[in-house]
């Protein structure tokens, strides 16, 4: 069975000052404090995170993927770094220098990693061009962005010739939750990432159902973080909501948003069997692809086992769901990883 992570993040181990670089501060920076360690710091001093080798360093990844049995990753960036806040120009070049980081890492272990590019959203036309460079010449099957652009619901007008491009290029589309709405409030008890997450994934989703984004992008592919974050759990009452008062709710003559749950994917990170049983019924195991979020506390860092472990799936599903569900829509070859997991299982037996 062949087991591709949708999900997972990765940055470089070193980069140049920012503020530095364009004049002026609030981007990260890492102090690498002790051998294998770093601390994620804005640069005005201000903590954010600790972090393990295993978030810069590819060859602890595969060490991780090794022991958890795991064939491939879908590298994306770490949102604190999508930096959209700043001058256009100066989130291209960081975004140029992350992808092309990126690109190599992919490089050097083109059959266990796949890198998705980061954009400057906060520059439409900036953000095609760097998407067409991710696509067309760095060999990427897509991009990672956020749930909001400074605010700005993934609805809004002036996307949309975005949405065009991306569509045109074929650019799979990976949304992940930054800038939860409601920060203020969720600010206590590691809430704006339990709470503030999910809600603001929701907000993702029925913005761009709402506003009719999938309506006029067909063959658009959007997959959403952490199973889709409130909304599988909430659409019974969005879908009452839209037929109660549509007046309010189908401002864009748009269908019920029930009916849209096989127009965009989710990964799998629930962490919890039932709810993913849910979420299997709710959208088909073939809109539902293994993720992990590694290598995060909030992560399934057991790389699927409760997926492993739930009898009643068949083996097949498991299948969809380890690697089907990623390969249509990243549009891979499964062969291509299908032989390295071959040839791997082979020198077990041999050993």
């Amino acid at each position: 069975m062949i087991k591709i992570d949708c999900h997972a993040h990765i940055l470089p181990e070193r980069w140049p000052s920012l503020r530095e670089r364009y004049g002026y501060g609030g981007f990260i920076e890492l102090d690498h404090f002790a051998p294998g360690k770093a601390r994620m710091m804005r640069d005005d001093g201000v903590f954010f995170r600790d972090i393990d080798e295993n978030c810069w360093n590819p060859e602890a990844i595969l060490r991780d993927m090794d022991a958890h049995h795991v064939d491939v990753m879908v590298l994306c960036t770490v949102p604190v770094l999508f930096s959209y806040w700043a001058k256009p120009e100066h989130t291209e070049d960081w975004c140029r220098f992350l992808n092309d980081h990126l690109a190599g890492v992919v490089a050097d272990h083109p059959q266990r990693f796949i890198g998705l590019g980061t954009l400057p959203m906060q520059d439409v036309d900036r953000a095609i061009r760097e998407m067409d460079r991710c696509i067309n010449e760095l060999g990427m099957p897509g991009v990672e962005i956020g749930t909001n652009i400074n605010g700005m619901n993934l609805d809004d007008r002036s996307l949309w010739p975005f949405w065009e491009a991306a569509q045109a290029m074929g650019a799979a589309i990976f949304v992940h939750p930054w800038e939860m709405m409601g920060s203020d409030r969720t600010s206590r008890y590691f809430q704006q990432w339990l709470v503030g997450m999910p809600a603001e994934t929701t907000l993702s989703m029925t913005s761009m159902i709402f506003g009719g984004v999938f309506d006029a992008f067909p063959q658009l592919r959007v997959m959403f973080s952490h199973a889709g974050g409130s909304f599988p759990f909430t659409v019974g009452r969005i879908s009452h909501g839209y037929n109660a008062r549509p007046d309010l709710c189908n401002v864009n003559n748009v269908a019920d948003p029930a009916t849209y749950v096989n127009k965009f994917w989710v990964d799998s990170i629930t962490h919890n069997a039932d709810a993913l049983r849910y979420l299997i019924a709710l959208m088909g195991a073939e809109r539902i692809a293994y993720g992990t979020d590694y290598p995060f506390p909030l992560g399934d860092l057991e790389h699927g086992k409760f997926i492993e472990e739930m009898q009643d799936l068949s083996g097949a599903l498991k299948q969809q769901l380890f690697s089907g569900t990623i390969a249509d829509y990243l549009q891979l070859d499964l062969e291509k990883y299908r032989r390295r997991a071959h040839y791997e299982d082979q020198e077990i037996v041999r050993e």
